[in-house]
């Protein structure tokens, strides 16, 4: 079947209200038109009512770069699923690896953010890989299937559709290195078979499944062309609408 690409711009810590508007505006000019991808961009928490003004009755969706589990309660510091519908949020990233080795995120916490993004009819972008170490070892893919299933525990087939998978190497994530064509592909159908076997066949070839790790316009083609590769969550090449603008024009539906 035909996945629609999704290109995603994870903005991470950069950006004020009034670069984050601007950036938006130009995303939003650039890609009136989206029939044959979609595209969002994941401001920092305060720039996301800003970021969603400027997104409003355009194509582009609006996503969140994490959330926390519990809708409300005595949880200072965090922000819950139902503020980000409320805000107009259609994705949430979580966990990331920045998220996992920076702030301690588990596997199991990435699992019950997952639910509580469903549950409030968002999607999820569930981010798996490994590490440098863990590859070099030969326990990649082990690694990445047991992330999978975790955050994928206790999510029933009927929800499948909305769940987007992001496979993101650790090692290249913010280096400038990125997994050969041929090794994300190889990646990603491991992804996809573990899908099968934990809904259908049927369900694992509707989930579109991202790389990220160091994506650029230079390498865009190259790993959107690959058949299980079905869009991608760039990081640093979303800053500037130029990078962002050749990384979405790669995804073809």
């Amino acid at each position: 079947m035909t996945r629609k690409p999704l290109v995603a711009g994870n903005w991470k810590l950069y950006k004020n209200l009034k670069e984050s508007a601007e950036l938006a505006a130009a995303v939003v000019a650039a890609h009136k038109e989206t029939a044959a991808r979609e595209v969002a961009v994941a401001p920092v928490f305060t720039a996301l009512g800003k970021v969603a003004e400027v997104l409003a009755g355009s194509p582009v969706g609006l996503a969140a770069q994490d959330v926390f589990w519990e809708t409300q309660g005595a949880f200072t510091g965090e922000v819950g699923p139902a503020q980000l519908v409320d805000i107009g949020c259609r994705y949430v990233i979580v966990g990331h690896s920045e998220r996992r080795q920076l702030f301690g995120e588990t596997d199991d916490n990435v699992g019950r953010k997952a639910k509580a993004v469903l549950a409030h009819r968002m999607a999820p972008i569930i981010c798996v890989g490994e590490t440098l170490q863990e590859r070099e070892a030969g326990q990649a893919e082990a690694v990445v299937v047991r992330q999978l299933r975790a955050a994928l525990a206790g999510i029933g087939a009927q929800e499948a559709a909305r769940v987007v998978i992001a496979y993101e190497p650790v090692w290249a994530i913010g280096t400038g290195k990125t997994a050969e064509p041929r090794d994300a592909q190889e990646m990603h159908a491991s992804v996809r078979s573990t899908l099968a076997g934990l809904w259908t066949g049927a369900l694992a070839e509707q989930v579109r499944i991202l790389y990220g790790g160091s994506v650029k316009p230079d390498n865009a083609v190259s790993l959107l062309s690959e058949p299980d590769i079905d869009g991608a969550l760039v990081g640093g090449a979303s800053l500037t609408i130029e990078a962002f603008s050749a990384i979405i024009s790669a995804a073809k539906g």
